[in-house]
């Protein structure tokens, strides 16, 4: 599969994903991003950076976050099926009139998130899913 070429500034769709995974598992432990900050030996602006997509994490550095978010390396690309994804939802909430950091800066998302990964019963974890999906009027994924 070809690279797709960017013409603007914009960060790379991969960054981008990779920047969610680390802010999804983050969460996931209830951690501030000064706390991770603090454990990989950056800034909070950094962190807040990498999970935006905006500056790319090394791999030294990706592997640090790993360690630190008790996650491996592989955890950050774990559903990434195509080099669209994070470009298609980024354009999908703009067609929506949203705005991807908006969205997810929401409190009552990460709380969202949080209680979902707090179910540790995976039919459950698949019904609510469903519900909300349906709720929302959005076709499921899964």
């Amino acid at each position: 599969m070809a690279i797709p070429k960017r013409d603007d500034d914009s960060p790379h769709p991969i960054d981008v994903y990779v920047g969610g995974r680390m802010r999804l598992r983050r969460i996931q432990l209830g951690l501030s991003q000064g706390a991770l900050a603090g454990k990989i030996g950056v800034s909070f602006q950094a962190v807040q950076k990498y999970e935006s997509g905006d500056i790319r994490i090394s791999a030294s550095r990706l592997y640090d976050v790993a360690q630190a978010l008790t996650v491996s390396p592989g955890f950050f690309f774990e559903g990434y099926p195509d080099g669209l994804v994070a470009a298609n939802l980024a354009q999908e909430l703009s067609a929506e009139g949203g705005n991807l950091d908006e969205t997810f800066d929401r409190r009552e998302v990460m709380a969202l998130i949080r209680g979902y990964y707090g179910i540790r019963d995976k039919q459950i974890q698949a019904d609510i899913l469903r519900l909300i999906s349906k709720l929302g009027h959005r076709e499921l994924e899964v």
